[in-house]
């Protein structure tokens, strides 16, 4: 098992260069999607995402329950997970014990056999957020991404589309 990181800001370019890592791996692949399309724009979004994915990704949505996803996969098909900052949100949406569940989502990302990459956005180096609600994901995010970070074998920061490794 191995498992990369791969974090940074808003279109910092954390998505395609997580699929770049994963597609130097032999297909297939599954692409494990954590968004839903609440609205117009989001759906756009998706839809981008998977027309630029080749015919060898398998896509599997799981915007709540990550952990039993990670669970089912086979060993040898390399897994990118598109991203722990969509499903933390739709956890914090649902009223979900995040702490317990970032808990067990790290440790099923630690257990996963088959190579990874997992994708997460670096939320916590712009202003402090003016309300309760936006100050608790943040926090939420930053405990989430030190769980994964810690458990990676390899961490890259993207910025301006640029990887810099951070760790391994």
């Amino acid at each position: 098992m191995s498992l990369t990181f791969v974090l940074g800001g808003a279109r910092s370019g954390k998505s395609r260069h997580a699929e770049e890592l994963v597609e130097r791996l032999a297909p297939p692949w599954t692409y494990i999607a954590t968004a839903e399309a609440h609205d117009a724009e989001m759906a756009e979004r998706i839809a981008l995402h998977r027309s630029r994915r080749a015919e060898d990704w398998h896509t599997l949505d799981a915007p709540h329950d990550l952990a039993t996803a990670l669970a089912g996969l086979p060993a040898d098909r390399p897994v990118l997970v598109d991203c722990l900052t969509l499903w933390l949100t739709n956890r914090m949406l649902a009223g979900a014990d995040v702490a317990a569940e970032s808990a067990a989502l790290a440790a099923a990302l630690g257990a996963c056999k088959a190579p990874l990459v997992v994708v997460s956005n670096e939320v916590g180096l712009g202003i402090v957020p003016d309300n309760a609600l936006a100050r608790r994901f943040r926090d939420a995010q930053g405990r989430l991404n030190q769980m994964v970070a810690e458990k990676a074998d390899r961490v890259i920061f993207m910025v301006a589309g640029l990887p810099m490794r951070v760790k391994g």
